[in-house]
């Protein structure tokens, strides 16, 4: 953990949520970070390093990570999630705010903002976005289809028997080294994170692994109401992501007011394995808003 990062606790509507800030003497407009998982948790790792001129926080979906576990599951549900995004937004006092939702992280700022349509959110960054269930299992399954067929026997298997074991796990991890992280080894605060993944909330919204949903968000699709987004909007991926980046395109079309970044020799973690450009692509934008050359809606 960064050691400028302050760290407390917010009241949630399911429980109590850990948050982090860092660059408190920032005076451009704060950026919030919204992970992925579901049931992940926050890493700093490059986003923290654009704390020189905003604030940044972080904070830890209920069951994930530092913050408490919801003592009632049905809570774990997009709805519960966008309420708990609006409730940090005003604890935090964050009136003026860019949002940066990553991987499912993108879907729940997307739905925040169309169930809310929320004033004083100056711009979206969503990085390797789950917009839709639909499509994110349509591109999974080009991805999986370039495995060895020893591989995709094994999934197939799996999926067909339900018995998501050993076996499969080994297949998933050779696709989360194609599709998730390209970097050997995985950065340490990577292996950590997956190592407090709370799987109750994984499973329950969305299943055993990246390529097979089962949970609730099995009919997630948010397409046909990306068009009422106005606020500025980029998208960035990896070439390799699991986000395939024609699907990413579809995206940055159905949006009105939105560019695209493929970010090269990257995946999904593209943040991680790409750092210099990341930043110097989120900090071309923000800066732009900022200086009035992106227009708002």
């Amino acid at each position: 953990m960064k050691a400028n990062l302050r760290e407390g606790y917010i009241a949630g509507p399911g429980g109590r949520l850990w948050y982090g800030v860092c660059g408190e003497g920032g005076v451009g407009t704060p950026l919030l970070v919204v992970h992925g998982g579901p049931g992940f948790l926050s890493m700093t790792e490059t986003y923290a390093d654009l704390a020189g001129e905003r604030r940044v926080y972080f904070y830890d979906q209920l069951g994930g990570g530092r913050s408490d576990r919801a003592a009632d599951p049905s809570r774990y549900c997009v709805d519960g999630f966008v309420a708990e995004l609006a409730a940090v937004r005003e604890a935090l006092s964050l009136k003026e705010v860019f949002l940066l939702g990553f991987s499912w992280g993108a879907a729940l700022v997307c739905s925040y903002l169309l169930a809310h349509r929320p004033p004083g959110v100056k711009g979206l960054i969503l990085s390797g976005p789950l917009l839709s269930t639909p499509l994110w299992e349509r591109d999974q399954r080009r991805l999986v289809g370039r495995l060895p067929a020893s591989l995709k026997e094994v999934i197939r298997t799996a999926e067909e028997t339900g018995d998501f074991g050993e076996a499969y796990e080994g297949a998933m991890m050779s696709f989360y080294r194609r599709h998730l992280c390209l970097l050997d080894p995985w950065p340490p605060a990577l292996e950590e994170a997956f190592g407090r993944l709370s799987l109750e909330v994984y499973n329950a919204l969305w299943g055993p692994s990246e390529f097979t949903c089962t949970g609730t968000l099995k009919n997630l699709d948010l397409t046909d109401r990306l068009h009422l987004i106005g606020e500025p909007v980029l998208l960035t991926c990896g070439d390799r992501d699991e986000a395939d980046p024609r699907t990413v395109k579809e995206f940055q079309l159905a949006f009105p007011n939105a560019d695209m970044a493929v970010l090269p020799r990257a995946s999904h973690f593209h943040h991680l394995e790409q750092p210099g450009i990341y930043k110097a692509l989120l900090r071309g934008f923000m800066n732009a808003i900022e200086e009035g050359s992106v227009k708002e809606d």
